[in-house]
């Protein structure tokens, strides 16, 4: 075994960077369109610390360097080694277009050919990035995975068919691993392990200081239209209650829902049904074609339980269904369920709980 002595200091010094620039994982933090930090990048540092390599992390957009001091600050993150950041507004428009050029020009410049590892959250707008970014570098990327294997990195389990199979890949062959994660599968807790370091106080913070702003697009970012709510986000959220097509109208939806969910203090969601019929925004759909969730508690009401909404919400710890229908399929998944008319059954859940 090589063991450094006292004058060996600049070698020690060149060959731990070796081993940083040779193991590295790089760790996408999305924020929101205010520039808050996002609970599926914890989910994502979370899934970076069981690849067991040091992390960099990438902060591209708007409060990016208080977001970068707060994980510093506000967690023990394992293995953090740098935080790389940028606050330029181009990074408002949330365009892939915008974004992967300058993320694929901070994989080369930073760490060359020799990053291992770049993992993002599942989300839509990482579904949008990471087959750009891995088609660049000419690699199969690996997505929406739930599982990194404890005794073999190269490992991974996604789930496939809605759910109903879940795929081993074993990515031995490939020397870089391009994954994006579903952030349900992982805890945004950040909760550190034994071996973990007492604070991330040795973490660089490096601004990025060139920005590649692409020309010619074919496309251009007119705004945002940002849905304002004052409840927990549905992506991290401990408790979803979520309707379906039997509350008919969005007066019906939001007279019965919103009160059960200010009581528990809950995200609201619902079925693509509900979507097309105008009950509530896209972007709190739950399901195969909308967010994957797993709280803590899970109150389905009115959802008769089509395979691509189950597909969704199934790993909920704790699933409660309300529907008139005794053979309703949302009851093969519920740990408990209420056989009623949900506009008598509702309103009087919630006058009973505390």
């Amino acid at each position: 075994m090589f063991r450094f002595t006292n004058k060996h200091n600049i070698l020690k010094k060149n060959f731990q960077t070796f081993l940083k620039v040779h193991k590295s994982t790089f760790a996408f933090i999305e924020t929101s369109n205010d520039g808050k930090l996002l609970p599926q990048s914890l989910s994502t540092l979370s899934a970076a610390q069981q690849l067991n390599k040091p992390i960099v992390a990438l902060i591209l957009g708007k409060n990016s360097s208080k977001i970068a001091e707060s994980l510093i600050k506000d967690y023990k993150i394992q293995q953090l080694n740098e935080i790389i950041y940028s606050q330029d507004e181009i990074f408002d428009s949330k365009l892939p277009e915008i974004f992967t050029p300058n993320l694929i020009k901070i994989l080369d410049e930073n760490n060359g050919d020799n990053f291992s590892n770049f993992i993002i959250s599942s989300s839509n707008f990482g579904k949008n990035i990471l087959p750009r970014i891995s088609s660049i570098f000419n690699y199969q990327p690996i997505n929406d995975v739930i599982e990194i294997d404890a005794s073999d990195k190269n490992i991974f389990k996604r789930p496939i068919f809605a759910g109903n199979l879940i795929e081993t890949i074993d990515s031995s062959k490939q020397a870089k691993k391009f994954i994006s994660i579903r952030s349900s599968a992982f805890p945004n807790t950040l909760d550190v392990t034994e071996n973990a370091d007492s604070s991330n106080s040795n973490t660089e913070i490096k601004e990025l200081e060139e920005i590649i702003n692409p020309e010619n697009l074919t496309i251009t970012w007119e705004g945002n239209k940002i849905v304002e709510s004052k409840r927990p986000d549905l992506n991290g959220a401990k408790i979803v209650v979520a309707g379906g097509r039997a509350l008919k109208d969005k007066e019906t939806f939001d007279k019965l829902l919103d009160p059960l969910a200010d009581k528990l203090n809950a995200a609201i969601g619902g079925t693509r049904a509900a979507v097309d019929n105008n009950l509530l925004d896209n972007s709190l759909q739950i399901g195969q074609t909308g967010k994957i969730v797993a709280p803590d508690l899970y109150v389905a009401v009115g959802i008769s339980g089509a395979i691509q909404h189950i597909a969704g919400m199934k790993n909920s710890k704790k699933i409660v269904a309300i529907n008139n229908d005794p053979d309703a399929p949302i009851f093969k998944v519920a740990d408990y369920y209420i056989v009623g008319d949900l506009n008598a059954v509702v309103p009087e859940l919630t006058e009973k709980l505390p």
